[in-house]
């Protein structure tokens, strides 16, 4: 066995899907050095995973990628509805809803928009846009040993292809390692939720004449609900590539064995309702529904993002969204205290942020699931209500009551009953529409590298406060002043009121955090205005 050491990296991620791949994209940008290793010699090959939420696509955006995977999801960019159908044959149909953003509301909420982008497709854009932006990758390669003590954790990773094994020294580790996590097994770190909920397998074939049966009918997903041949249909090209969920029972001694191309081939032809279709097996992977969030979200140096410390039903692509989400409100803290900007303490409130939303979200997809009777689900719909019910609420309205935060209300649920998103501390700042030395920008635009701080025009000397109490604790961030005129950095489109969209008044001020979320906020004007910032800045970062 040949040995390697004293790799040094501040950051050692394991696991490069698409939870992993984004951690490292978003250090990236945040300029945190580290290596991400992934023991399978590439990206995924199988369609799934394939829903972007709006917040997931604003991540994106800001890390100048959503164009790059718009790009890729182009084939499917006029797919937007859900239908439920006995058949594609039959009159038994019903669209559960037939747009994503019907009347174009979501426009007033967000500068980005839902894209349906497979994993296989999305993941190999991040790894180019990631190494683009300084990434270490490495696939094949796995993770074999970990051990962490106070100041750091010592890993030792095998290249799979050569059998070399080096040993990584990285102040802090993050398991994006899937929902059957050994890192989490390692950390002993227990799970709660219903567990279990259906078990699926994703059948991808080839068929010419499906696209004539499916006719003008552009869906994301159509269940088909036939009791003899129930399952889901997703179009990969709306041409000749598709997929199809099939329900599997392994707990009544169902194998993988059990679905052979032939079998699969019929199951598919009848529950599409055309006898006659011509079906090519191409691939069958499992996959299991579950609804479980982890107890903590890390121990230590180590923390938990993604499946490895959540897993949801599928239903309404909420899993990989908040892995995504999870990824970014690590990244930031991680890069605040390597940078020395922040205590360690800051590191505590990803946690107390991200665990309580997963826990809301797996609830919520379990309810969609029954709601839109997913083949294999045997729950019925929770307590929300409605098929259309909170989807837009869930993905961008949720909100952090306790952790990096000041002037919350713990007393709130996670999820509001309906979209707000006014500039409350712990929610997504608002989007408005402003222009910058002449180039039209969301305000969303300003929130990545540093806090910002807003306020108006006419009171300057937030602005100036912002910068001394900066520089004063070594932290980076920016001031912009908003109104019209010269003397103001932005200018809102459309006369738009910028202190009212932020539930203040032009004599206060907004400070936002580098993942966009309002860490606090001054409704009215106050005495000394530099010390009130530096000490919500100094609390905030843990730096007492």
């Amino acid at each position: 066995m040949n040995e390697k050491t004293d790799l040094r990296v501040p950051v050692l991620i394991v696991g490069g899907s698409l939870v992993g791949l984004s951690a490292s994209l978003f250090l990236s940008r945040l300029g945190v050095r580290h290596l991400l290793v992934e023991k399978h010699a590439n990206t995924s090959t199988h369609p799934r995973g394939r829903g972007n939420n709006v917040r997931t696509m604003e991540l994106f955006r800001t890390a100048g990628a959503e164009q790059l995977i718009r790009d890729a999801a182009s084939v499917l960019e006029d797919n937007h509805g859900i239908l439920q159908a006995g058949s594609l044959t039959g009159d038994d149909q019903e669209w559960l809803f037939k747009e994503i953003d019907p009347g174009g509301g979501l426009a007033r909420f967000s500068p980005s928009g839902w894209c349906l982008c497979s994993q296989n497709d999305l993941e190999p854009v991040l790894v180019t846009h990631a190494r683009d932006q300084g990434s270490e990758l490495r696939f094949s390669s796995e993770l074999l040993t970990f051990e962490q003590d106070a100041d750091g954790v010592t890993a030792v990773v095998k290249d799979r292809e050569t059998g070399e094994h080096t040993t990584v020294r990285a102040d802090y580790l993050v398991a994006a390692d899937g929902p059957r996590s050994p890192i989490r097994e390692q950390l002993r770190i227990g799970q709660s939720g219903p567990g279990d909920l259906f078990h699926n397998v994703s059948i991808t074939f080839r068929s010419r004449q499906l696209a004539s049966v499916v006719g003008d009918r552009r869906f994301i997903v159509c269940y088909l609900t036939n009791p003899e041949a129930d399952g889901a249909l997703l179009p990969v090209d709306n041409e000749e590539q598709w997929v199809f969920h099939a329900p599997w029972q392994p707990d009544r001694g169902e194998t993988l064995e059990d679905f052979s191309d032939e079998r699969c081939a019929e199951h598919i032809r009848r529950a599409v309702g055309a006898p006659g279709l011509d079906v090519e097996i191409t691939g069958k992977a499992p996959w299991h529904a579950a609804e479980r969030v982890a107890e903590r979200y890390g121990s230590g140096r180590v923390f938990l993002a993604g499946d490895s410390a959540h897993e949801m039903s599928p239903t309404g692509a909420f899993g990989s969204n908040t892995g995504i989400q999870d990824a970014h409100n690590l990244a930031w803290k991680l890069a605040a205290v390597i940078a020395g900007e922040a205590g360690p303490g800051l590191l505590g409130t990803y946690e107390a942020e991200r665990l309580p939303v997963a826990k809301a979200t797996s609830a919520r997809a379990s309810a969609r699931s029954g709601e839109h009777s997913h083949p294999g689900y045997a729950g019925s719909p929770g307590p929300t209500g409605g098929r259309k019910g909170g989807m837009l609420t869930v993905a961008l309205g949720y909100r952090y009551l306790r952790g990096a935060v000041l002037g919350t209300d713990p007393s709130l649920p996670v999820v509001p009953e309906g979209m707000g998103l006014a500039g409350e501390p712990g929610t997504r700042a608002p989007h408005m529409w402003v222009e910058r030395g002449g180039v039209r920008l969301s305000t969303l635009d300003l929130y990545e590298q540093s806090f910002v701080l807003l306020c108006d025009a006419g009171h300057p000397e937030w602005r100036a406060a912002a910068l001394r109490a900066a520089e004063r604790l070594k932290v980076r961030l920016e001031a912009f002043t908003i109104g019209s005129g010269a003397g103001a950095d932005l200018e809102p489109a459309n006369e738009a009121d910028w202190s009212a969209a932020h539930g203040t008044s032009p004599e206060g001020a907004v400070l936002v955090r580098p993942d966009g979320f309002v860490a606090w906020r001054s409704e009215d004007g106050v005495a000394d205005a530099e010390a009130t910032l530096y000490e919500a800045l100094t609390t905030l970062l843990h730096r007492d």
